[in-house]
C-alpha cells in the first residue's frame, strides 16, 4: 500500500461524503425541466464516491498505475500560488462592487500572471496585463449574458442594464 495514494483516496472520499451530506439538506422539489436544486450536488457527490473508491482500490492494490513522471519543480511555486490566490480572493471581494464581468476579468488576469510566473516566463509589461484583462472580460461577458438573459439568473453587474 502506498500511504500518499491512500491519503488521496481518503481525501476524495471525505469530500464526496461532505457533498452528499450537503445534498441531503437541499430541497428535492423539481424545478424547471423536472430537475431539483439537489440534482447536481448528488451527481457530483456520487461521482466523487465512485472515483474515491477506485482510487482506494488502486492504492491498496499496488498504488496508482501508469503515472507520468512529475513535471515542474520539486516544490510548489509560491509566488505563482500567491498571484492565483489573490485573483480568487479579489474576485470574491469585488464581485458585488465592480460586477461579475470585471471581477472575473481581474481574476483571470492575476491567475494568468501566476501561471506564467510558475513557468518562469518573463513579465510582458503593461500590454500583457491589458491583454490578459481583455481576454478575461471576453470570457466572462458571454457567461454573464447567458446566465442573465437565457437562464434568468441574476449575477452582480456593474450597471442595472443586465449587459455588464
Amino acid at each position: 500500500m502506498h500511504a500518499r495514494h491512500a491519503a488521496v483516496a481518503a481525501g476524495t472520499l471525505l469530500i464526496a461524503a461532505v457533498i452528499v451530506a450537503g445534498a441531503t439538506q437541499i430541497s428535492g422539489e423539481a424545478g424547471y425541466g423536472g430537475v431539483g436544486p439537489n440534482f447536481l450536488p448528488w451527481l457530483v457527490g456520487i461521482a466523487l464516491l465512485v472515483c474515491g473508491a477506485l482510487l482506494a482500490w488502486q492504492a491498496l492494490s499496488g498504488g496508482f498505475r501508469e503515472m507520468d513522471e512529475a513535471s515542474g519543480l520539486e516544490r510548489g511555486h509560491w509566488p505563482g500560488f500567491a498571484w492565483v490566490s489573490a485573483g480568487i480572493l479579489l474576485n470574491a471581494l469585488l464581485i458585488t462592487t465592480i460586477g461579475f464581468v470585471l471581477s472575473c476579468a481581474l481574476c483571470f488576469m492575476l491567475a494568468v500572471r501566476g501561471f506564467r510566473s510558475s513557468e518562469g516566463r518573463p513579465d510582458r509589461g503593461l500590454r500583457g496585463w491589458l491583454t490578459d484583462l481583455l481576454v478575461g472580460a471576453a470570457i466572462a461577458a458571454p457567461v454573464y449574458w447567458m446566465f442573465g438573459k437565457l437562464l434568468a439568473i441574476n449575477l452582480p453587474g456593474l450597471t442595472q442594464t443586465g449587459w455588464i
